[in-house]
């Protein structure tokens, strides 16, 4: 994780940064599952949490080697957004920084279709399942997210992104191809 790339939303007042952002994380998913690439790993710089507040922001950093980096950004992902992002360069990490683990976080929110299972499992009408999952919900969750579109079964669904408390040296390790990982840090700056 020696380099790094910013990719900043440019304002647009048709769509929502929430959206664009969703639609460019979408597009680099799709990137890194196409190379099979798990060397490369994502931050967002601006995120903001809180019940209120919580947003990725308007900035995509994307850490690796040089040479990673480069080849993903010569494939035509891009394209149809370009209009909508501001590419930087590729440019090596600072010297001194420290480093987070971006990971996926998943939450039970109780949602309709798992209501509805746990009626069906448990023989129970919808109102009794709600009342259950009501009573046992998760403190309000004041991460960030971004919305995206699954690739297998094309459900929407909320990517919930921790960024780690920041420690002093790097933990190697694979990313996923949402470019997050359990365990392997990126440089914070």
């Amino acid at each position: 994780m020696d380099h790094y790339i910013d990719l900043r939303l440019r304002p647009d007042p048709d769509f929502p940064p929430s959206m664009l952002m969703g639609a460019l994380y979408g597009r680099l998913h799709r990137a890194l599952f196409d190379q099979d690439a798990n060397d490369i790993g994502v931050s967002f710089p601006d995120h903001k949490t809180g019940v209120r507040a919580r947003t990725p922001g308007d900035r995509l950093r994307l850490h690796g080697k040089h040479q990673s980096l480069t080849q993903l950004m010569v494939q035509p992902w891009l394209n149809g957004m370009r209009e909508l992002v501001e590419t930087g360069d590729i440019l090596p990490v600072p010297d001194g920084v420290l480093h987070r683990v971006v990971r996926r976080r998943q939450f039970k929110t109780g949602n309709d279709s798992q209501v509805k299972r746990y009626a069906r499992r448990h023989a129970i009408d919808l109102e009794e399942a709600r009342a259950r999952f009501a009573s046992s919900s998760e403190p309000r969750i004041t991460l960030p997210f971004v919305s995206l579109n699954s690739r297998s079964s094309q459900q929407r669904f909320a990517l919930f992104i921790e960024h780690g408390e920041p420690q002093p040296t790097p933990a190697d390790g694979s990313f996923n191809q949402y470019g997050l990982s359990q365990g392997a840090t990126i440089p914070w700056f």
